[in-house]
């Protein structure tokens, strides 16, 4: 019998019965206070009346009333650039100890997103949620004494004016609990190679001598690790090296898209769970196997607000609208899609990530990730959202039984009609124009405004297959290859071009 494994797994078990059920929006009001109570002498807190607000018979519409959203560029230019001159106490007191470097999907240079040690203490303390949150999912016992793989990022960090930078999942890795260390792989030296192809090689050679229970990490660069140590060891699937694989923590994108590509490299089924983190904190995770929804983390560094995603909030350029109104926990519904905003113990203020979620259960505060603002195609009012191009590419896979892991899109001009154009990363051969009609009839029958626009302004749709490696390439040639790199699944005019000229080359 696994004697360590089933302590730990009594323990997660006992912890789970004693823990006391957290309220979400007591939990959220708790935040909000000690978020504006800990910033109020900082530059941003006397700047926007923090002790006013907080002494207010209604502090959360004076917030909301008194301060601006921010997207990456305006907080930036108003405020986080003084970090990097020096400046302490700008929109959180002290200085940032990191900076997690994100070009996210559509930049050309790296944000720079301060990460303070209260932002680390909330991302281990939710990252400590989620484990115990793993005796809800009937594991066995020796599952809690095997190996952890994380593909991250590198966790060398740059040094740079008394700070370090790097990606959030590296900076996150290069600061894991004692505890947690042998548990951890691919270990320190190799979690510090810089280079992704030379840390896959790696993880490939050691792939013998390590015993992996879990898997963590984006999707696509997970499946081509999984493809590497397969093919170095001349394998059939991956439960040949590591039999006691049983269970996968996804984040970063929707996992559908991955599913039947990823299912193919395995030997018998996993437990697959979602995961939230992005650069700007841990956002939630997914906490019970009866839903593969997640649960957002309300009783850590984040206060989190919700706009209606509708198209006359919305700018052209993915932003959105002063005046936008933003709803708390309390108010929200389900079936509706939200852009999400935050404000963090990073000194992050009612900031725009970029997501757009809807809540599956509000009471539990459970929430599926539907697309980014800058991926919302509505060119000539199709109205689609990334959830909605990611069922359409899942309706391809099932009806055609193909695997289409990767794909891009843009509602471009051709001819002087605009349609909507596809790249699908597929190794399965099947006739453009089939799919070009398929993708066509299925988005008319699940998306009344996209039928409407096919009526009027878009005149077709036009789809081209590629390898998924097309698309690696791509972002290795962006320098975006590994960690917490995505593909942008919906391009404008401009980029379109320079990804078809990318292609053709």
């Amino acid at each position: 019998m696994a004697i360590l494994g089933s302590v730990i797994k009594g323990f997660l078990e006992l912890r789970d019965k004693l823990a006391p059920d957290t309220n979400p929006v007591e939990a959220q009001k708790k935040v909000f206070k000690n978020l504006l109570g800990t910033a109020k002498d900082t530059d941003f807190g006397r700047h926007y009346n923090f002790e006013t607000i907080l002494s207010s018979k209604q502090p959360l519409k004076l917030f909301k009333d008194s301060v601006p959203f921010f997207d990456y560029n305006k907080i930036n230019e108003e405020w986080w650039a003084k970090l990097h001159d020096g400046e302490t106490d700008v929109t959180w007191p002290g200085t940032p100890d990191y900076f997690a470097l994100s070009s996210g999907t559509t930049g050309k240079t790296s944000k720079r997103i301060p990460v303070t040690n209260e932002m680390l203490d909330a991302i281990r303390d939710a990252g400590i949620k989620q484990v115990y949150a793993l005796s809800n999912f009937d594991l066995p016992i020796d599952f809690f004494e095997k190996g952890i793989l994380m593909l991250g990022s590198s966790t060398d960090l740059n040094t740079k004016d008394g700070h370090k930078e790097g990606e959030i999942s590296g900076i996150s890795a290069s600061n894991i609990p004692t505890w947690f260390q042998g548990f951890y792989k691919p270990g320190e030296e190799i979690a510090q190679i810089d280079d992704w192809d030379e840390r896959v090689q790696k993880i490939a050679e050691e792939a013998p001598n390590w015993d992996i229970g879990a898997l963590s990490g984006i999707p696509s660069w997970m499946e081509l690790m999984l493809q590497k140590v397969i093919s170095y060891h001349n394998l059939n699937h991956i439960h040949e090296i590591w039999p006691n694989f049983q269970v996968y923590t996804s984040g970063g994108v929707a996992f559908g898209p991955y599913e039947k590509s990823f299912n193919s490299l395995l030997g018998k089924p996993v437990t697959v769970i979602d995961t939230y983190l992005a650069s700007e904190g841990f956002i939630a995770f997914q906490a019970r196997p009866e839903t593969d929804a997640m649960q957002l983390v309300t009783d850590g560094g984040i206060y989190f607000e919700f706009v209606p995603f509708k198209p006359e909030y919305i700018n052209q350029d993915g932003s959105i609208i002063n005046n936008a109104p933003s709803l708390s926990l309390e108010e929200v519904e389900t079936g509706q899609d939200y852009i999400l905003i935050i404000s963090t113990v990073s000194g992050a203020w009612r900031y725009l990530i970029g997501d757009t979620i809807e809540f599956t259960n509000v009471e539990k505060a459970e929430i599926k990730i539907t697309g980014r603002t800058k991926f919302f195609l509505n060119t000539v009012g199709s109205q689609l959202s990334v959830n909605k191009l990611d069922d359409a590419v899942q309706h391809l896979e099932m009806t055609f039984d193909i695997k289409i892991p990767e794909y891009t899109l843009c509602a471009k001009r051709v001819d002087g009609e605009f349609y909507h154009c596809w790249y699908l990363g597929t190794e399965n051969e099947k006739d453009n124009l089939t799919l070009a009609n398929a993708l066509d009839e299925h988005l008319k029958g699940a998306n009344n405004n996209y039928k409407v626009a096919r009526s009027k302004a878009l005149k077709g749709v036009k789809v081209k297959t590629l390898l998924p490696s097309v698309f690696h390439e791509w972002n290795g040639m962006n320098k975006k290859k590994g960690g917490q790199v995505k593909m942008e699944r919906v391009m404008g005019e401009d980029k379109f071009a320079e990804w078809e000229e990318f292609v053709q080359k």
